[in-house]
């Protein structure tokens, strides 16, 4: 698109139509429709060990039903008090030391679970309670009842991500609280996993959520599912060896909103270049190794945490067997028809 001349005569009228709430489209057009992609999110690395000491430190500061959530939002640089890790997505640190309890309370936005370090404390879900353990990934669907409390001695640390960015954009947000701290359970420990996570389901069940009915993927089960593929050694030249969580019901993604996988990278693998529209939070769980995003390097290990915009180069090198999680916006780019992905020479 060719740059619009400026002129005296031209400046006027702009002017005078601002008055009247009007802008050319001509004057704007190179920034709304662009060649590629192009935002203020930028990449960047946060050090696990960094976070847990500022987390303790909060932990003396103010108590977790005090501050609703006690998290330390994930900033992208780019785009700092916004509170967006991407453009589109929210990120954040949460913890709950021994004692705790984060009261119970419901919104609009989904939110995911990753556990980072810490065993044993408890999130409950819609009536159903779970204990927490390092890789578990937990869902809390849109406008479900959840708590988190903690009875062990330690505490927990895991990775919040939700679509806050996106309920705001289309202005759609309700939340609420809840009488009690902590909801009453009317689930037995592990019904949704019985019910859903062993590839039948109960026939005459109809439920009207896109959400999976899973709301918690414990990663022996995880962990198990990379082994076993493992085994063909079919190795794919972008990702290693990577899986998405799905919804058993629909095969789709576990989440409407936002997409969350799984992969391996054995030891001495380094990926070809690959870049697509979603922008991506990536948290190591397992082993050490690096990541070049465009011309920047991040050496990572387990539990730090970075993101890639979109559309940047990126390719991940793994110095020893190493299992990464990583979340997007791709379930709703697809629906929508936009996503793109480039493999470079794979």
């Amino acid at each position: 698109m060719e740059a619009v001349t400026k002129t005296p005569e031209r400046e006027a009228f702009y002017k005078k139509i601002d008055g009247e709430n009007l802008t050319a489209l001509w004057t704007v057009m190179s920034d709304l429709i662009t060649p590629e992609p192009k935002s203020a999110c930028r990449p960047h690395l946060w050090k696990f060990d960094v976070i847990r000491d500022y987390m303790t430190e909060a932990g003396k500061l103010i108590t977790a039903k005090e501050a609703e959530r006690r998290v330390l939002v994930l900033e992208n640089p780019g785009l700092r008090g916004q509170s967006k890790i991407t453009t589109s997505l929210y990120a954040g640190v949460q913890m709950v030391v021994p004692g705790d309890v984060a009261p119970a309370h419901r919104h609009s936005q989904s939110a995911l679970r990753f556990v980072l370090e810490g065993k044993g404390a408890h999130t409950a879900v819609d009536g159903e309670r779970t204990a927490m353990e390092p890789g578990d990934f937990i869902i809390t669907p849109s406008m479900t009842w959840h708590d988190h409390s903690n009875e062990t001695s330690e505490p927990m640390f895991w990775l919040d991500g939700l679509d806050i960015p996106l309920v705001q954009f289309f202005d759609c947000s309700f939340a609420e609280g809840s009488k009690e701290d902590q909801q009453k359970i009317t689930k037995p420990a592990g019904d949704s996993f019985a019910r859903y996570g062993h590839n039948l389901l109960p026939v005459g069940v109809k439920r009207s959520s896109k959400t999976s009915p899973i709301f918690s993927y414990p990663y022996a089960y995880t962990r198990e599912a990379l082994e076993k593929a493992r085994v063909s050694q079919e190795w794919d030249a972008c990702h290693g060896l990577k899986l998405k969580f799905s919804n058993p019901e629909t095969g789709d993604f576990a989440m409407p909103t936002i997409g969350t996988f799984i992969q391996l990278l054995p030891k001495g693998f380094k990926t070809a270049r690959y870049r697509a529209t979603d922008a991506t939070v990536f948290c190591p769980i397992e082993g050490k190794g690096r990541s070049r995003i465009g011309d920047t390097v991040f050496e990572w290990g387990p539990r730090d945490l970075f993101v890639v915009p979109s559309w940047h180069w990126v390719t991940h090198e793994a110095d020893e067997d190493a299992v990464l999680f990583s979340f997007s916006d791709r379930p709703v780019q697809q629906k929508l028809d936009l996503f793109r992905e480039d493999r470079g020479n794979a």
